[in-house]
């Protein structure tokens, strides 16, 4: 969006009017997309931490801050619904003090209903955010954020320059694969794709150069002038599998039906794996890999809703870690895949964990505590955020949450918990 910003110009006692080009994403609050999360502040310098007035700080608040801070972002409080009648600000505040040392004069008060203290909001953007950093006469280096297929234009790369300029009709090269390609489209999202026909230092827009699949359009590549050498910029962590399923038509017949309507699907989300296996029971299927699982409920649901497959889902499995006595390692994601063989004893597994952030009313502390230890949980650190809620943090198998874990907790809680949870290290068990 283009913003007009005035400020006193204290030698002419006057005012200054500059345009502004901001580009601002929404980012989704739930964890099975912090990944997308972190790609989005990758092409940020600054990130605003909206806090409900009400409610105050939720576990997401804290995971996301974290994230934020992590990438060494300016950050603006924004404590919203203050028109709401049990919003207290002021405990919000002091939340926002206890727990991320913010300073409470730096927050901003709102509500997006009422239109209140939304004038703020922009004019702090300008002021405590810097401009992107870059070299505008350096050769075109740029990092792909994202991609998505469209069936008349092909791949659309989201992508923000970080040094020089692209220009349709320029030849550029993937660092990751080698290819080169010529850009054929290139423009800013406004917020629908607005071609300009150049990207400049700092601007965040998108680019298509006629990719025909995503898999070619790698998220976290460095994209750059074709014929010159670029240091990569530091891109992403790969995406993490957390959980996996079973995908079987519920007609053996409409395999091949099912098959194309997942390969149009994962045109549009990479962030899924997706392998062919067999079942005794099921017949032919797909072994498919999820961020988490509402990233598999709505890949589901999207299959059934936009291409009509009727399919039966296996109960989603985490990954192990499996060693045998000749010191060799195996992951697997399906439990069938393990074959007991004489000649190979296992020796030792090993099983994925979460530290996973819980808020809730003091009352419910005991229930909730015994909750987390009959999940096989290790205590990470028991706060109170204010006199009326605490915060709990435990390692967690990740398998002993992936089912019930969240059903049982917003139960024994009256709904009033908050969970979230981020990816930890691998922990050997005994099976």
């Amino acid at each position: 969006m283009f913003y007009k910003h005035t400020v006193e110009n204290s030698e002419s006692h006057g005012t200054d009017t500059s345009s502004y080009l901001l580009n601002l994403i929404d980012t989704p609050g739930h964890v099975d997309f912090s990944y997308e999360v972190s790609r989005s502040l990758a092409a940020c310098q600054g990130a605003l931490l909206v806090v409900d007035a009400a409610q105050g700080v939720q576990a997401q608040t804290i995971a996301n801050f974290y994230l934020a801070f992590e990438s060494n972002l300016s950050i603006i409080p924004v404590i919203n619904k203050i028109d709401q009648p049990t919003a207290d600000p002021d405990n919000v505040k002091a939340q926002l003090k206890r727990l991320f040392d913010i300073d409470p004069s730096e927050a901003l008060l709102t509500s997006a209903k009422t239109g209140q203290g939304l004038s703020q909001v922009l004019p702090a953007v300008i002021e405590r955010i810097p401009c992107p950093p870059g070299n505008c006469d350096s050769p075109v280096r740029m990092l792909l954020l994202d991609s998505y297929y469209d069936e008349y234009k092909g791949v659309i790369c989201h992508v923000a320059i970080v040094d020089g300029a692209m220009r349709k009709g320029d030849k550029i090269s993937s660092a990751a694969t080698g290819r080169t390609y010529e850009v054929f489209d290139v423009g800013i999202m406004h917020p629908e794709l607005t071609p300009t026909g150049v990207l400049y230092t700092g601007q965040v827009g998108y680019v298509i150069t006629g990719m025909r699949s995503t898999k070619e359009a790698r998220i976290g590549d460095t994209l750059h002038q074709a014929k010159t050498i670029v240091e990569p910029l530091p891109g992403f962590k790969p995406v993490r599998h957390m959980v996996f399923s079973g995908v079987y038509p519920a007609d053996g017949s409409d395999f091949e039906a099912l098959s194309h309507a997942i390969e149009k699907l994962t045109c549009n989300d990479a962030s899924v794996s997706v392998t062919k296996e067999t079942s005794t029971a099921l017949g032919m299927g797909f072994r498919c890999g999820f961020l988490g699982l509402l990233h598999m409920d709505v890949f589901h649901q999207r299959l059934e809703q936009e291409y009509g497959a009727q399919v039966i889902s296996t109960i989603p499995t985490v990954p192990y870690i499996f060693e045998y006595g000749d010191e060799s390692k195996v992951q697997i994601e399906n439990p069938a895949a393990l074959s007991f063989n004489a000649g190979k004893r296992i020796t030792a597994c090993w099983e994925p964990t979460v530290i996973a952030t819980i808020i809730i009313p003091s009352e419910y502390v005991g229930p909730v505590i015994m909750l987390c230890s009959e999940r096989r949980g290790e205590q990470q650190e028991y706060t109170f955020i204010d006199a009326n809620r605490a915060l709990l943090k435990y390692r967690l198998p990740l398998r002993e949450i992936i089912v019930d874990f969240y059903n049982e907790l917003k139960s024994i809680t009256s709904g009033y918990a908050t969970f979230d949870y981020e990816d930890s290290e691998y922990v050997s068990f005994s099976i």
